[in-house]
């Protein structure tokens, strides 16, 4: 057989490329790969452009080429918790950073509502391990996130009422997911513990399903008075999330325009 054909080199040359970031122990600037791969740096620069635009590499912040969010993606349909918060860390961080609040991702498991991430309070008071803490999720915003967002099925009956505050059946339940929806972000005051508010935002997957839960949670007095800003914060936190999980939109490419002239001969 002969030499493959031209556009089959040019793929093996860009999979060499993508082999060779994945299996490095660290990221590589652009004169290692170009040195690796013995291409041209012509060559190597357009390669690497679309490989990047096509989500297999991309850069980080020195600019060195790492593995790209396809590889996120594919990573997350396997061992979503994992992936989920490396990719929510920096939100949390943030979060916790301009609120001083615990902050919380969580996730539905069965019937259940688990914490798979935490970002611990500034203050001394609200600061708790909830990471293997089950809460009742219709006492937490995190669990009304995944009621109202049908990540969880609502269950029948009477609930169960560690406080007062606390919504005591399925219809209070179904009315607040309503309320939930409509302002886009969960309130619990005093329902799980008197004295302890949450606001929770979903975070959506690459189906348009909801994921998870982003929250904050404090005492009472801190929050109450902040409740409107800190949904509309979350919401925009989880927002940028959601397209990071759904990673970006794939590339067109443009169909080459037929000269005018072209076109009058056709015709």
């Amino acid at each position: 057989m002969g030499d493959a054909a031209p556009g089959t080199r040019a793929l093996d040359r860009a999979a060499d490329l993508v082999a060779t970031v994945v299996h490095a122990d660290e990221p590589m600037t652009f004169a290692d790969l170009q040195d690796a791969s013995g291409l041209a740096k012509s060559t190597t620069s357009r390669m690497l452009t679309a490989l990047e635009r096509s989500g297999l590499l991309e850069r980080d912040a020195a600019g060195s080429y790492v593995a790209g969010r396809l590889f996120w993606l594919y990573a997350a349909r396997h061992d979503p918790w994992d992936e989920l918060v490396r990719l929510a860390r920096p939100a949390m961080d943030a979060i916790g950073e301009a609120t001083g609040e615990t902050v919380h991702l969580s996730v539905a498991r069965g019937e259940r509502v688990v914490q798979v991430a935490q970002v611990d309070s500034r203050y001394l008071l609200g600061t708790r391990d909830w990471t293997e803490i089950e809460v009742p999720p219709h006492c937490s915003a995190l669990g009304k996130v995944l009621y109202a967002w049908h990540a969880l099925e609502v269950p029948d009956g009477d609930l169960e009422r560690p406080t007062p505050e606390t919504l005591a059946d399925s219809a209070a339940l179904q009315r607040d997911c309503v309320r939930t929806r409509e302002r886009g972000w969960a309130v619990t005051a005093d329902e799980l513990e008197i004295g302890l508010t949450g606001v929770a935002v979903p975070v959506h997957g690459t189906r348009g399903d909801v994921v998870a839960a982003l929250g904050i949670s404090g005492p009472t007095p801190r929050l109450e008075g902040r409740l409107d800003d800190l949904g509309r914060s979350l919401l925009d936190h989880a927002t940028a999330l959601s397209s990071l999980l759904r990673g970006p939109a794939p590339h067109k490419t443009r169909e080459p325009r037929t000269p005018a002239r072209a076109q009058e001969v056709v015709a």
